[in-house]
């Protein structure tokens, strides 16, 4: 009977949940990204641990991720054009590469005993520029390395890889914060990003094609881009979703640091463990997706999944108990996976391969709303605490989640390829 059952789970795991990892290139590339995302997670917790102890301001905590993410809002769709006309495994090696150095200046400057805060806005200022050129190019390979009937499974095991490195980095930056101090923490996450670097130099990246006419300019393939989403109502609800969670929802991990110190009343071990356990929700649910050999409706798991964030998100406001805290961003991790597998899968699923990966530029323009929400999060908690900060941001995140999926109903039914694949995409998009 045992032995039954564990065979039906083998089978069940090799059939369904893994099978993205059969291709040798997908699982280079998974294990470099996952590497990478453990490394940022690492130095978000380091650097905002570091700042609250040297400033006591949650402003100045927040502008952490703000630099981080600004980035991504200036060069968010270049990166996606990037991903449409260049070698994709150069784009990656070379913003993977960038990452290295600046994290290897930053742990110099910390074993120096520096104790300038200012010090971390500029790194994440680079580190920000990195993903906002590398991530189009990471998940438009998904997609060249596992076709599209299996991309679901792919983006669900890269976001399961993300979630895993969101639990796993800032438990692993509280801990080594505690017991080894700053400097060594900082050594550690470089020696991470020399591992990610020296595993993307071995990835094979498939041919891709790449229409030369998109060289024209780059204002000019921005604008196509625009006008595609805008041309498919799904394609718009998962781009003002997108605002509106980087906006109003992700702003909060920013608190997280002076929630526990202040509110909570814990150290820096502790305060990992709370920040990375919505990475282990988002671990669960995206395993749960990935098991799942079809989905049907994309956008509706999708907004579900947004909105079941911003609700737990609310309820977190409330809480001065540690447990119970870290209960409820466990739940929000799980809705999060629902937002994070989905949202790019949707996207790649409705555009044509020429604009697949300007459509994901668009989406990473979206992404970049975070630095203001960072901004506006710090602004309101240095005047009302980071519990109204985050309850304020939350009740206006479901609002407006709401809204969209009243006006945008499209979002709800099963999402059909673009079907003006024959058109030419530069004939059609950028003029009426």
């Amino acid at each position: 009977m045992s032995n039954w059952f564990l065979s039906d789970i083998r089978l069940v795991i090799n059939s369904r949940t893994l099978r993205g990892f059969s291709n040798s290139g997908y699982r280079i590339l998974w294990a470099s990204n996952f590497l990478s995302y453990f490394a940022r997670w690492m130095q978000v917790t380091v650097l905002g641990w570091f700042v609250l102890e040297l400033t006591d301001s949650p402003l100045l905590v927040s502008l952490v991720g703000f630099f981080g993410w600004m980035p991504v809002f200036a060069l968010g769709m270049y990166g996606g054009l990037l991903a449409d006309i260049s070698n994709r495994k150069i784009i990656i090696l070379s913003t993977q590469a960038s990452g290295f150095i600046s994290t290897f200046v930053m742990a110099i400057l910390l074993l120096l005993g520096t104790d300038h805060f200012w010090y971390a806005y500029p790194l994440m200022l680079i580190t920000g520029v990195a993903w906002a050129l590398d991530m189009p190019s990471r998940r438009s390979a998904i997609h060249d390395l596992v076709g599209t009937p299996d991309v679901t499974n792919g983006v669900a095991l890269d976001s399961a890889g993300m979630s895993a490195a969101r639990m796993l980095g800032p438990a692993t930056a509280g801990l080594m914060i505690s017991t080894v101090g700053f400097g060594l923490s900082y050594t550690f996450i470089t020696s991470v990003y020399l591992l990610a670097t020296l595993l993307i130099s071995r990835f094979e990246m498939p041919t891709q094609s790449r229409d030369q006419s998109y060289r024209k300019g780059v204002l000019r393939d921005l604008l196509i881009g625009l006008r595609y989403v805008g041309s498919n109502q799904a394609l718009l609800a998962v781009i003002l979703t997108t605002m509106v969670m980087n906006l109003l929802m992700f702003p909060y991990v920013n608190m997280i640091p002076v929630i526990s110190r202040d509110i909570l009343y814990v150290g820096a071990d502790l305060m990992g463990i709370l920040q990375g356990s919505a990475g282990g929700g988002a671990v669960a649910g995206a395993i749960v997706v990935a098991s799942i050999l079809n989905v049907r409706y994309h956008g509706r798991l999708f907004l579900i999944g947004s909105m079941v964030t911003m609700i737990t998100l609310l309820i977190f406001s409330f809480s001065s108990w540690y447990l119970l805290s870290f209960i409820l961003l466990f739940v929000l991790g799980i809705g999060h996976s629902g937002f994070s597998t989905m949202q790019s899968t949707s996207v790649m699923l409705v555009s044509i391969p020429e604009m697949r990966g300007k459509a994901l530029g668009v989406v990473n323009l979206a992404i970049g709303s975070q630095p203001f929400g960072a901004l506006l999060i710090g602004l309101v908690a240095e005047r009302m605490g980071p519990n109204s900060a985050i309850m304020l941001h939350s009740i206006v995140g479901a609002l407006c989640l709401t809204l969209i999926g009243i006006t945008l109903p499209s979002i709800w039914h099963t999402l059909q390829p673009d079907k003006l694949q024959s058109r030419k995409p530069e004939n059609h998009y950028l003029h009426p």
